[in-house]
């Protein structure tokens, strides 16, 4: 059996996954950096990589039963994210590759969340999930830290249909986290936090033809906080806003393409209210609507071993001097040879 070893670490995680050339998930481990209060600092979090990167190398391949030299393929996230945290997963595998000989590829980071959505997502119902229909052209809405998109493959590239002008959604509840004083990451703790509110309190709604904007609603729910309103329906009402405004614009690149699947992908996509907004739309529109388990939908390396096995299988590797970090490539920058 074929198995590929792949790396993740675009930001807050550093993840180790075998996954074999079939599309098992044999294991996918990960790290976490976290904080009590404040936010993430690049260098620090590279730390935390260097920290655990080559412990996680061990108990990935001692999880899924084999040794370094059953792998066929080294895969790491190459781009897009932060310099400091994608150097430490690309050291590590050019480190591996060069010591057993092993073919090298470097993964899109936005690409491996819809490719590991199109192989393991599962269709919801109002039963809930079906694991018995697969996923196989679909729109991403990609709802992640420092990303948000509305992906849909066309003519060779997966292409961006609709975007943030300026922060990911994910940082928007980051930073409105950080306002309320709940730490990093916020967005698991705004989610418990909106369960509680039950007031609408009038915000920003900015869709702007295709694409989102969310700093200035930062701004405003900081600006309401210090006057005293209620966090739970701050917290409410930033969920209910922000949603609506990516399914919004994820229905429009469903309307705009006709295609008929949507796939949630991204640490945003744990949310179940998202998670709710998203069916609810697919529902109305006779569309359907896939999720994947949260250990797929935040960043993990499953995904990247996963698109990098596809991407090999392909034709495509790196050479170890080819094999630089690309923080800044976009999404519709790379040709999707595999499709």
């Amino acid at each position: 059996m074929k198995l590929c070893l792949g790396f993740e670490s675009t930001a807050h995680t550093i993840g180790v996954s075998v996954v074999s050339f079939d599309g098992v998930v044999l294991s996918n481990e990960r790290k976490l950096f976290t904080t009590s209060s404040g936010g993430l600092i690049p260098v620090k979090v590279a730390e935390h990589h260097c920290s655990h990167v080559f412990d996680l190398v061990s108990s990935s391949l001692s999880k899924a039963g084999v040794s370094i030299s059953d792998i066929s393929l080294i895969a790491f996230s190459q781009s897009p994210g932060i310099g400091h945290c994608l150097r430490i997963g690309a050291i590590a595998a050019r480190s591996l590759a060069a010591l057993h000989g092993l073919p090298l590829v470097g993964v899109n980071h936005c690409i491996a969340h819809l490719e590991i959505g199109r192989l393991l997502g599962k269709k919801v119902s109002s039963d809930g999930f079906s694991s018995d229909v697969s996923c196989s052209d679909p729109i991403l809405l990609y709802a992640s830290g420092a990303n948000t998109q509305v992906i849909g493959f066309e003519g060779g590239k997966y292409r961006v249909f609709g975007e943030t002008l300026d922060i990911g959604i994910g940082n928007f509840l980051d930073s409105f986290a950080r306002s309320l004083d709940l730490g990093f990451p916020g967005g698991p703790k705004v989610e418990v936090l909106a369960r509680k509110g039950s007031s609408l309190i009038d915000l920003p709604y900015s869709v702007k033809g295709m694409d989102v904007s969310f700093a200035g609603l930062v701004t405003k729910l900081s600006q309401l906080a210090v006057k005293g309103c209620s966090h739970e329906d701050l917290c409410f009402s930033a969920q209910e806003y922000v949603f609506a405004m990516i399914i919004e614009v994820a229905e429009r690149a469903l309307a705009h393409t006709g295609k008929s699947e949507l796939v949630l992908g991204g640490g945003v996509a744990c949310n179940k209210r998202l998670q709710e907004m998203a069916f609810k739309m697919c529902e109305d529109r006779g569309a359907s609507c896939f999720i994947v388990d949260n250990e797929f939908n935040v960043d993990n390396a499953a995904m990247i071993a996963w698109t990098g096995i596809l991407q090999f299988s392909a034709g495509d590797s790196l050479s170890l001097v080819n094999s630089g970090i690309l923080p800044y490539v976009r999404t519709d920058d790379i040709e999707v040879s595999w499709r």
